[in-house]
């Protein structure tokens, strides 16, 4: 009797077990499951994502092995490996959950053709978004530009259903012995940092995987959301979810959010629900404006700022990127991204509004920092965030708008809260001084309290030089 040929489970920023479509849907075919993920060049980017892929990958191969399965890890092309796990394995069916972003519809077109044209079931599914993102469209056909109606849209077009279960009797496949010696020895997937070890305070903020991304649903979900609506803009507060990062790498779904926040709002009474649900459409519209704009990370969704006079000056960057900028609020968030791979919302848009308007540097700087050192790095909200604060996308804050980063502190982080946490040189500054340390006195040169640098750049001259840049553009 010759054995049964495994159904392939194809895990791709989808590292969860519950609410996976892909795999609830091969566990129902009737063969042992062999689940596997390539880690492939061209589909992974940024040095933090590389460090939380590898905590993902060792949680979902820990949750298999507890059913009696493995996740077989593979390195190299798309393409060729599924081609040799197919051919070794005699499989007849492949599963997996789809992806968006241009390089991950391409692959997933190539092989899907190729599987087909060789006799072999492709079954992919929804896994990442709330409605894919050719589904929300005006009624001309097109695709939104403006949030609002986007997202009026989107949920009426979204079926709340409850999630769905971890699929019960699992049973799974042996690897063959000819795939075993290019797979992965899951001690290490050699994607964490080693020399040097920059990852130390990743590894105090994080701990990836499905368990920890419902163990923080349950805990926000314990808050009162109105709270949320009313603080989520102050850094200093304990109000944001850290939910993104979970979402990004697929431990957790929209829909699961989605269906918990509703129960809570429905059970509690709470208004800050729809806040807080906005959150996922914003994630939604972006996804829906990569799709349309594939190009979205390099070229100003307006056409205009093409010729906008943007400064080449690394010293600036430098400072801006290592949290010595002179200005708290900025330095506070840069320096905890450093540290945590993670940045509250309200500062990313300060310091982003920083280095486009006060620095006047090209906002594409900006997006590949982010895109190397966020652990929730997407490839559709970072784009899309960095064309909003920088006046050149859909939807943006016009450019003439610039934030004062002065008055965003004495506003969101009054106390000082959040800067005395990440910049310890200002801890001991009594209130007043803690957003302007320069007004305390210098002790030396251009450094001032215990070596933090006075501003690299004068608010006001640095706003009339960008109105000035962004009014000889419109001129032009």
């Amino acid at each position: 009797m010759l054995p049964i040929s495994p159904a392939l489970v194809w895990f791709r920023e989808d590292f969860r077990l519950a609410d996976n479509a892909a795999l609830s849907d091969a566990s129902r075919c009737g063969a042992p499951l062999l689940c596997f993920t390539i880690l492939d060049d061209a589909h992974i980017q940024g040095a933090a994502v590389r460090w939380w892929l590898d905590g993902a990958l060792h949680a979902l191969n820990a949750q298999l092995q507890a059913r009696g399965g493995k996740l077989h890890v593979f390195r190299g092309k798309s393409e060729l490996i599924v081609r040799e796990i197919v051919q070794k394995t005699g499989a007849q069916s492949i599963f997996w959950n789809r992806r968006y972003d241009l390089p991950g519809r391409q692959t997933d077109a190539a092989i899907k053709a190729e599987l087909k044209n060789n006799g072999i079931a492709v079954h992919s599914h929804i896994g990442a978004l709330l409605n894919e993102p050719w589904t929300v469209k005006t009624r001309s056909g097109a695709p939104f530009q403006v949030f609002k109606p986007f997202w009026r849209e989107a949920r009426e077009l979204f079926l709340p259903r409850s999630p769905l279960a971890v699929p019960s009797g699992l049973t799974f496949a042996s690897l063959p012995a000819a795939l075993s010696e290019v797979c992965f020895n899951p001690d290490n997937y050699s994607l964490r940092p080693d020399c040097p070890d920059w990852a130390v305070g990743l590894r105090e903020t994080w701990i990836p995987g499905e368990e920890e991304a419902h163990a923080l649903l349950d805990s926000f979900m314990s808050r009162d959301l109105t709270a949320y609506a009313t603080s989520r803009d102050f850094p200093g507060e304990n109000t944001s979810s850290h939910l993104s990062p979970y979402l990004r790498f697929g431990h957790i779904t929209p829909a699961q959010v989605w269906h918990a926040v509703e129960e809570k709002a429905h059970r509690d009474s709470e208004a800050g629900a729809a806040k807080f649900l906005a959150e996922l459409g914003w994630r939604e519209f972006a996804w829906s404006l990569l799709f349309a704009h594939d190009d979205l990370a390099t070229r100003n969704l307006r056409p205009a700022f093409d010729a906008m006079p943007w400064r080449k000056d690394g010293r600036a960057l430098k400072a801006w990127q290592t949290g010595r900028t002179g200005y708290p609020l900025v330095d506070a968030g840069m320096r905890e991204l450093w540290h945590t791979g993670w940045m509250h919302n309200r500062v990313r848009m300060v310091v982003a509004s920083f280095l486009v308007k006060h620095l006047l540097i090209d906002w594409r700087e900006g997006e590949r920092w982010f895109a190397d050192t966020l652990v929730d790095y997407d490839p559709a909200s970072n784009a899309m965030n960095w064309q909003w604060n920088a006046g050149t996308g859909v939807e943006s804050a016009p450019y003439f708008r610039v934030m004062n980063p002065v008055l965003q502190s004495q506003k969101f982080d009054p106390k000082g809260v959040y800067i005395r946490r990440w910049v310890p040189e200002l801890a001991s500054l009594p209130d007043e001084f803690i957003h302007t340390p320069w007004e305390a006195g210098e002790t030396s040169g251009n450094e001032s309290r215990q070596g933090y640098p006075s501003p690299i750049v004068d608010h006001r001259e640095a706003r009339d030089r960008a109105l000035a840049a962004w009014r000889d553009l419109r001129a032009d």
